[in-house]
């Protein structure tokens, strides 16, 4: 029996991009295609996975591409250091490789960053597609208003190194770091975990995450630009919220909805980090309300 990872590989291919090999799917509309490509963006440290849940929903009318940034699921995992300017640089190699020009956007977790460096990019012209509507869930869009985890707090304090596999790091303790960013109540299975972990730790991943999460060091130094892109671009926004988010804590859907008052916004109650694995259900009735 295909475990979950290898029968998430099955439905996508391997493309070379910016001098690495990333994992992405490309998925038509299994109905009437009538509206633009929905291109996802996923978080630290997980990958398109996060979403498996949605897909088929989704794609009823439009296509559909997820991929894994770079360190990241299925993609190459170099020991590099790793910046949101160059996982920017692999979605717009991938969106030009795929011919792609008008898009919308669903974001998580880190995946909001390197939303928002692409919408700074289109804004300033440096960027040649159209996004014609976005859709932001849990991530720390306010960075100084984040309640980081003691294991995000202790990678951030590592060097910026690839470290040996001493053990410490395990599935079981990936497991448990997940599951401790979910609500109480969630009813996420083991199974879902594991897949998840699993893709984390392919090709020793597991070993990059003091490189991997750079990111929020280069989101304090330039929230104005990420965050300020997000508050600004003139394309329609949606938040769907986890409302138990116990790091990117729901006080922030709401400073985004004073800084960009005509956004709609559905907070999912009985959720946290990943509203989207949680919640499935609960988040697919949101994106129906809020007309995706």
């Amino acid at each position: 029996m295909l475990s979950e990872v290898r029968k998430w590989e099955a439905l996508g291919s391997y493309y070379e991009l910016c001098g690495y090999r990333i994992f992405a799917i490309d998925l038509g509309p299994s109905g009437i295609e009538e509206r633009e490509p929905l291109v996802f963006l996923h978080g630290f440290p997980t990958s398109s996975y996060d979403f498996y849940a949605l897909v088929d929903r989704v794609r009823r009318d439009r296509r559909v591409v997820l991929f894994d940034l770079l360190g990241y699921g299925l993609s190459e995992k170099p020991d590099i250091r790793y910046s949101i300017g160059l996982q920017a640089d692999i979605v717009v190699a991938l969106t030009g490789t795929l011919g792609i020009e008008r898009l919308s956007m669903f974001t998580h977790d880190m995946g909001d960053t390197v939303g928002g460096e692409l919408l700074a990019r289109e804004m300033e012209g440096a960027w040649s597609v159209e996004i014609v509507e976005r859709l932001l869930t849990n991530g720390s869009i306010y960075i100084e208003m984040a309640h980081l985890s003691a294991g995000q707090e202790m990678l951030l304090e590592m060097a910026d190194e690839k470290f040996e596999d001493l053990g410490v790091i395990t599935r079981e303790s990936l497991m448990e770091s997940l599951r401790a960013t979910h609500a109480p109540s969630s009813t996420v299975r083991d199974s879902e975990l594991a897949a998840q972990c699993e893709m984390i730790m392919v090709n020793d991943g597991h070993l990059l995450l003091a490189r991997l999460i750079r990111y929020i060091e280069e989101r304090r130094q330039n929230q104005g630009r990420y965050t300020g892109a997000i508050e600004s671009h003139p394309a329609p926004l949606s938040v769907i919220w986890g409302a138990k988010d116990p790091i990117a804590v729901s006080e922030m859907a709401a400073r985004l909805l004073l800084a960009r008052p005509d956004a709609q916004l559905r907070m999912i109650e009985s959720a946290g980090h990943f509203p989207m694995i949680e919640r499935p259900d609960e988040f697919l009735i949101a994106m129906s309300e809020l007309g995706w």
